[in-house]
């Protein structure tokens, strides 16, 4: 995987067809897979499974390790006995299909499982106990969550003493939750086995799925409130003195202040890495391929005061560095991993790449400066990168286009070989941009990325997120009929002429 020419397609599982509100590991999933299969794609690329924070993003969770519980299907529940037809029918949403709604999906998910956790016999208790012992994270993940629950959704510092300090919670407390959060052990035990079905059928059709890993953990996360000592936060106010974010950049002229807790690599060091190579283990089983998010800050990071406004006045801290990749490469000799080292970069970073050897990442759209000779630009990629059309991040081609000054357009229509004056018309697949998308698919990159959103022709309605937007992101659903009517003939043309027809993956 990687080392050889292939092309992919980004949609996350929330985008897909359903009939709950939001993309679950149902039909539409399947039938997903046997179109990239029909258009000879290799690789299908998901956003991080993680349950999402308030703002509904999967990069800030209560979880490094657990699936989202919004994405369970219904009917596959109905059909293990857990729950009946009508109860199915109460998860059915009448609104939108173009938009998913997080809210109402919680709020009838959560009351399904609840119902079936209820029902479940002595043969399901002893499969989730065995899911359990091959996953030893799920014990903390659902106690945590059995204490958020008593705490009315507080975050743990706010925490009675004995319930915010984990050692103390667990030597006095933990056997008070049991029968609590073993409903939560019984979420996690259903939505890995229903996405290991989703999986094991795309590999069956030689597609492999790129997953994704955000850096940080959140700071209200079991992954902080179980280990506390891997974060540089202070232990007796449980307050971090400096959180994480990003300088002033392509995205935001502030930067981003993310305010995640800052790792102590220094004690994790001391302890082998041994969570970090724990939580690499659980995606590298989870999905076929982990694209690292923000990379770089293996590198070196941006730290900031954690009571600064903004990311402005931070400054850069040096990373673990190969010490980190070393002790992975030990655990791991060939793991298949993309390196997102976007935004700012440095000398640091371009070393890691290439002590790593691991794929970086090209966009398109970030080349399209009419006086640079950007490394972004197709005729600039190495082999060894991942070329995308555009990430979650970005806005769709054709978005971009109406939106650039009309220098910057004019050279990225000139680059990709579009001389006409209507770059705007054609509906879908207008010619502009797919001259976009192919000057992708011809550059040297053994791997290449289309977004959803790009395959249709769509505007910038249909983005996935706006970095540094707070509100209205990660909404964008499609239909069943959407999905049947992309031009097949086209990406199977294009995917046969660069040489990028699938398998790239035969387990």
């Amino acid at each position: 995987m990687l080392k050889k020419r292939g092309a992919g397609v980004l949609m996350h599982v929330s985008t897909i067809p359903s009939d709950y509100g939001i993309g679950v590991f149902d039909s539409n999933c399947i039938h997903f897979i046997d179109k990239l299969h029909d258009m000879q794609f290799g690789y299908w690329q998901v956003l991080p499974f993680n349950p999402v924070d308030a703002s509904n993003s999967p990069y800030c969770s209560s979880s490094a390790l657990a699936g989202n519980i919004l994405f369970i299907d219904p009917k596959g529940l109905m059909k293990m006995g857990l729950c009946t037809e009508d109860e199915v029918r109460e998860n059915i949403y009448t609104g939108s299909p173009y938009t998913a709604d997080y809210e109402f999906a919680k709020e009838k998910r959560m009351k399904l499982l609840k119902s079936a956790f209820s029902r479940i016999d002595a043969e399901t208790a002893q499969s989730v106990r065995e899911f359990e012992n091959s996953n030893p994270w799920v014990v903390d993940f659902s106690l945590y969550m059995a204490l958020k629950e008593a705490n009315n959704g507080a975050p743990w510092w706010k925490w009675a003493d004995e319930y915010a300090h984990y050692d103390i919670f667990m030597n006095k407390h933990r056997y008070d939750f049991e029968e609590r959060s073993a409903f939560w052990r019984f979420t996690q035990y259903i939505f890995f086995t229903q996405w290991q079905t989703i999986k094991d059928y795309a590999n069956q059709k030689g597609i492999a799925v790129i997953g994704d890993m955000p850096i940080y953990v959140a700071m209200d996360s079991v992954d902080v409130w179980a280990n506390l000592e891997n974060f540089l936060i202070d232990e007796k106010t449980l307050k971090p003195q400096k959180v994480a974010g990003v300088p002033p950049d392509y995205f935001s002229e502030d930067g981003q202040l993310w305010g995640n807790p800052l790792y102590n690599w220094e004690r994790m060091e001391k302890k082998g890495f041994k969570w970090w190579l724990s939580r690499l283990k659980n995606a590298l089983t989870t999905y076929d391929v982990v694209r690292i998010d923000h990379f770089r800050a293996f590198a070196s990071y941006w730290e900031v005061s954690a009571d600064s406004e903004t990311a402005k006045n931070g400054e850069w801290a040096d990373g673990p560095k190969m010490k980190f990749f070393n002790k992975v490469f030990e655990e791991f000799p060939d793991a298949p991993i993309i390196a997102e080292d976007l935004g700012t970069f440095g000398e640091d970073v371009v070393q890691l790449l290439e002590d790593t050897a691991f794929p970086g990442m090209k966009v398109v759209q970030f080349g399209f400066d009419p006086d640079g000779d950007s490394s972004h630009l197709p005729h600039n990629a190495v082999q060894n990168s991942v070329n995308y059309v555009g990430t979650h991040d970005n806005n769709t081609i054709l978005g971009w286009l109406w939106e650039a000054t009309e220098r910057e357009r004019r050279f990225a229509l000139d680059y990709v070989g579009f001389t006409k004056d209507n770059w705007g018309d054609g509906g879908y697949y207008s010619e502009s941009c797919r001259k976009v998308i192919e000057s992708v698919w011809k550059s040297s990159s053994n791997t290449a990325i289309i977004a959803f959103q790009d395959m249709c022709g769509f505007g910038s309605d249909a983005r996935m997120n706006i970095p540094g937007v707070p509100e209205k992101n990660w909404r964008f659903r499609t239909t069943a009929e959407t999905i049947d009517c992309l031009d097949a003939d086209y990406f199977k043309k294009i995917n046969s002429l660069y040489r990028r027809t699938y398998p790239v993956f035969d387990k």
